[in-house]
Parts: structure tokens; sequence; C-alpha cells
């Protein structure tokens, strides 16, 4: 949703040398659980989108730009907002315009980002695909690699049927079911390049597709993995036919036809349509978009071992580059799952189709069916051949892929991907407090991104908006006048004085934090009961574009590219398994943090890129370590002080 601001939303000011400004992609995990019963007859009972009032939006829009922007900024924004919510005036049209299309419509905020955000956008879906690392399989070897990838197979197969049998536990968010239309087209699902905008194709409507594709070696090929009765093949099978593939996709010497996937969609469409025209090329990419996943078997990529740096989370993302695993992808297919030669185990995910959270119980569920015991089965001798697919490439369509080795060996080279594992404490120690986990990491992030710049900047949050019919992800808007109050309070040397004052001085810093943790949780609240400010602000936009309306004076104003730059893009992912959640930043100049807590650590993943000078991924992280440190003990100063008004 997110890049719809860098197309219609901010005029100037947003756009960076890659084009980033992406989705959110993960999401705020409020606590759910999964429970039996039919998914789609919960579907029914679900409410629409709601459109929040519009008064309470921009009430909320000006709250969030008081940290970012000078006193005579705000004075001039308030001008201009008080003639937008005049009585008749524009704000009024473009409302009631949002309202009409509301009711006839399930959720249009998701309409209107799927088209916009990721159809309509551009920019290669290599830098907006997020990815998941499942834990660490113990081989090293090609047969360890080979059982490995069968066992996720099947367990994917089972989490299908379960799909299409609407047996798949629903999932609810305290106490209230959630929308599960995105696990009924996460598979055989794909992204189709188109002139200006793109199409998603959903296979599984239409047919019912028996095979998969894997990729090995750069090469592709098509595995059936049903019997003619409709019977899953069992992982044994699955090792015999993977093996074959193995055996048969030796030579290294064929076209990187893959690599194409990676390009500028306006691009990829031109040689997408020049490479179809071949009767041959057709049908192999037609069996690849159709097919229920991609199961990629990666080679071993080199170690690194500078400090926080893991190669995993780079791999699944986008492969290395082209010496290591980058040309062995789909990238237009909805799920890829990478299995490597020394045990890295994850998959990737298409946003356009599929969000955080569903990914999140994928994840959970192929891990623990995994650490089940198999029962050994004698294979079937007459498992129909794995079918490779052929291309043949023209020397034009040769010169595309080298213009794609070029721009994927440039974006993974400056991609700056680090983990840190915190192991001083985890949750317990905010809870103890009576105080948020996720809202305590919010002001930790926000603090130590102020240590090393000395400003505040736009953050956000992803929230999921599942309590909604087709909800997919909201922003919560994490910088308010409370967070700037308590980072700038922290270190603050005015709050640093005499010994004789400190128990004062804490307690103020612990109310500013406790403050700016209420705040927060409040405005996550908004956010997944469907009073989403950044969403709205959208929605009346699109709104003014579609009915012609002419664009009001708040949205041309500079303002709105100081409230919506978000130059810390946060998301929690919840496991219960040790997986973890990664994606790329949204700007040159932005960094982007997944992270989870468990009761004794809490672990980030943190990335920005390297050609942004002024941002360190090292150095944020360090000071994001001693900022939690330091807040921890804030909370146990603070806690055995007594009332300093006594």
């Amino acid at each position: 949703m997110l890049r719809i601001l860098n197309r219609i939303i901010v005029n100037v000011g947003m756009m960076n040398s890659y084009g980033l400004v992406k989705s959110c992609r993960l999401v705020n995990s409020a606590s759910d659980t999964l429970m039996g019963g039919r998914y789609l007859n919960h579907q029914k009972g679900l409410p629409r989108l709601p459109v929040p009032p519009l008064r309470e939006t921009c009430e909320r829009y000006l709250s969030c730009l008081e940290p970012l922007v000078t006193e005579d900024e705000l004075k001039h924004i308030k001008r201009l907002m008080k003639e937008f919510l005049k009585e008749g005036g524009d704000g009024e049209k473009l409302q009631r315009s949002l309202e009409r299309k509301a009711c006839t419509t399930d959720n249009w905020l998701a309409d209107y980002g799927i088209q916009i955000n990721y159809l309509d956008s551009r920019e290669s879906l290599l830098i907006s695909n997020g990815g998941f690392v499942l834990p660490k399989m113990d081989f090293t070897d090609k047969q360890g690699q080979i059982r490995c990838a069968a066992k996720v197979i099947k367990a994917v197969l089972d989490f299908k049927t379960m799909i299409e049998d609407e047996t798949l536990p629903v999932q609810y968010m305290r106490g209230e079911p959630l929308c599960m239309m995105q696990y009924f087209r996460a598979l055989s699902s794909c992204h189709v390049p188109g002139q200006k905008t793109d199409s998603l194709v959903f296979h599984a409507k239409n047919s019912n597709p028996r095979h998969i594709t894997v990729a090995q070696n750069s090469q592709f090929f098509t595995v059936e993995v049903y019997h003619s009765d409709g019977t899953p093949i069992t992982a044994d099978q699955l090792c015999v036919q993977l093996e074959r593939i193995c055996n048969s996709s030796l030579e290294t010497n064929t076209e990187h036809v893959g690599i194409l996937t990676t390009l500028h969609r306006d691009t990829w469409y031109k040689y997408y349509n020049k490479l179809v025209q071949d009767p041959s090329n057709k049908k192999s990419v037609s069996a690849i978009e159709r097919s229920i996943c991609v199961l990629c078997l990666d080679k071993a990529m080199p170690r690194t071992y500078e400090k926080y740096s893991r190669f995993e989370p780079v791999q699944v993302l986008h492969g290395g580059g082209t010496q290591w695993n980058s040309a062995n992808r789909w990238f237009d297919k909805s799920l890829q799952f990478i299995v490597g030669e020394d045990g890295t185990c994850g998959f990737t995910m298409l946003h356009a189709i599929i969000d955080g959270t569903p990914c999140m119980a994928l994840s959970d569920y192929i891990t623990f069916s995994m650490k089940k015991p198999q029962m050994m089965e004698s294979p079937v001798a007459l498992l129909p051949m794995p079918q490779k697919l052929h291309f043949n490439i023209t020397p034009d369509i040769k010169t595309a892929m080298e213009e794609a080795k070029q721009s994927v060996d440039k974006h993974a080279q400056d991609l700056d991907l680090r983990v840190l594992v915190f192991n001083h404490f985890g949750k317990q120690i905010p809870k103890a407090h009576q105080i948020s986990p996720d809202a305590f990491i919010q002001m930790a992030i926000q603090l130590a991104y102020y240590r090393i710049h000395q400003q505040c900047c736009a953050s956000y949050e992803a929230a999921s908006m599942r309590l909604f019919r087709k909800g997919r992800l909201g922003v919560i808007l994490s910088t308010s006048s409370a967070s700037a109050a308590f980072v700038k309070s922290f270190d603050d040397p005015k709050k640093q004085v005499a010994h004789l004052h400190k128990s004062v001085k804490n307690s103020e810093k612990r109310n500013l934090l406790e403050n700016a943790i209420k705040v927060h949780m409040w405005n996550t609240n908004m956010e997944i009961r469907g009073r989403t400010t950044f969403g709205h602000f959208l929605g009346l936009k699109v709104q003014a574009i579609e009915n012609n309306i002419p664009m009001p004076d708040i949205y041309t104003d500079t303002s709105l590219n100081k409230a919506f730059n978000f130059l810390l893009s946060t998301s929690q992912v919840a496991f219960k398994a040790a997986c973890l959640g990664s994606a790329v930043p949204e700007k040159l100049n932005s960094y982007d943090f997944c992270y989870s807590v468990t009761s004794d650590n809490f672990t980030f993943v943190v990335s920005a890129w390297k050609s942004c000078k002024e941002n360190n991924v090292v150095r944020l992280i360090q000071t994001l370590e001693d900022t939690l440190v330091d807040m921890k003990m804030l909370l146990e100063e603070t806690k055995l002080e007594p009332d300093s008004s006594t």
C-alpha cells in the first residue's frame, strides 16, 4: 500500500534511485488462535471495511505531523485542513463519494491497494517480495536436500488439501474470526506482466493443477504430484522424482530464463510477449504459471563472517546474485519454496496475493510437519518422468537476460541485511511492568534511530485488517508527539543531572515512555478496527482522481511528504517455530525491520541500502541493543522508586 503514495499521494521528494516505496509486507501480530470450522462459512459473517469519520482522520493526521514539521508549517497545514473540512467543501464531497464506494464493494481499501500498489507498479518483483526462513535443517549434501525438499512439498500438499476441503482451522484474533480468503488464492497463482498494469491469475479457480515446478541449476521441470485417483504422491515418491531431476540437470550452460522475471515490469512485459510467441516457450511458461508452486533446489552459498551477517535471508529473498541462485527462480509465482544443499530452507511470497500472517501460519505448519516421523513407504516404480521445460532464446531475449543479470547483481551487492538476536531479555520484562512488548520495541527502534540521526522520522508498523472481509494490511503511524517526547528526553543532558534528582528524572522519563506506549496501542487498535488514517487519506485521494474532482491543497502541500515519507518500516512477525521474516527497504534512505519476540529474546532482521551513506545497519543494530538494555534499566530503577509526589 505504501507504494501508492509514491504514485498518487506524494508529489515530490519520495522517489529514489530505485523507485522503492513498497507495501507493508508483514504484520503487527495481535495474538491469534486457530479454531475449527469451515472457513468460507465465516466469510459471510465478516463485516465490510467501514469508512472512518472524516474529521477524526484529519485530526489524527495533524497529530502525526506535529513531531515532523516546524510550528509555521503546522499552522499552514491547519489552515488548509480547515478549508478542506468546511461544510460543502472538498473533504465532504470526497467522503460521500468514498462512502458510496464502500457500499458497493467488500473492501474499498484492499481493492485500491492491490491494483495501484501491485498491479500498476512497474518496479521489479524482486524488490517487493517478502521472505521467510525456516529453521535450518541438519544436512549438507544433495541427498539431504532432496529429502528435505520432498517433506516441504508434502506439507504444502497437505496444507492445500485443508484449503480445498475447507478444513483449514479458522484464525481468530481477540475472539473474532479473521478473513481466510488469502489462503484460498495462495497456491496455483501468478502475477502476469501487462502493458501499464499487470494481472493476477488464479488457476485453482478454473482448473485443478496437479503439478509443481522444480527449479534446479537454473532449469525448470514439472513434476506430477497427484496419482490418477487424485491422491497425492508420498514424500518417498517425491524423492525419486527429485533425484531424477538432479541427475538430468547437470549441464550448466543453459539459458537463465528465470532471471527475466526480475526485470522492470514494462521491460518484462515486452520480452514476455516475445518469449511466448514461440509455441514451445509458451507451453513452458504456461506450465510454470499453472503449477501449484515452485520448488527451488539451490546450490550452497558461501558463509559470511561479518558481524550480524546471515546468508539465509539473503538467499531466500533474491538468491544471492546470478553466480549463485538468483536465476533459479520464477519470481512471478505466488509462492516459491527454497531448499539449499547446505540446509537452508524457506520461501518467498508474492504480496499481491498473500500477506504475512497467512505465510506465518504456513511457515509453522511446514516446520512442525517436517518434525513428525515419516512412515517409510516403497516408491511406486511406474511414476511418470519429470518433464523438462524447453525454451528457444532469440538474440534480443538473450540481451534482456544480460540486462536482468546486471540489475540483480547490483541489487544483491547493495542490500545490507543483518540479524540481531538480542538475548539479554525477552517479552517477560516489559510484561512484568504491564507494558506491551511490541510497543516497547517500537519505542526502542525510534530511540535508536534518534540517537544516531538526532531527529525523529516518520515510521510505521504493519497491521492486519483481516477482521474485515478481504482485509489485507493497514499502516500504524508509529511516530507521534508522545513518542517524540520520549526519545528526545531519554538522553537529554537536562535530565541527566545530580544523583539526588535521579529518581524524579527517571520517573519523568518512564511517564513519557508509558504515554508513548499508550498512544501507540491506541493507534494499533484503531487501525485493526478499520479506523485507518493512511488508508483513508489514500481513499479520498483516489476518489478525487476517479471523479475528476480538483485536487485539494492538502494533497499538494509538502507536509504530506513529511507525514508519509516513512524512513522506518517495521513489522512484528509471530511464529510458533523459530522462523525469520525478512524484506528489503522501501526507499534508498529507509530501514526495514522485521522482528519477533519470545519470552527469552528478541530477533531483528534489519536491512538498508549500502549506497545510502547516511544509513548504517550495523551501527543501528548496535545502538538498538544498547537502547533496549537502557530502557530495561529505566523500568527496573523506577519500579523500586517511591512516588515522587509523596
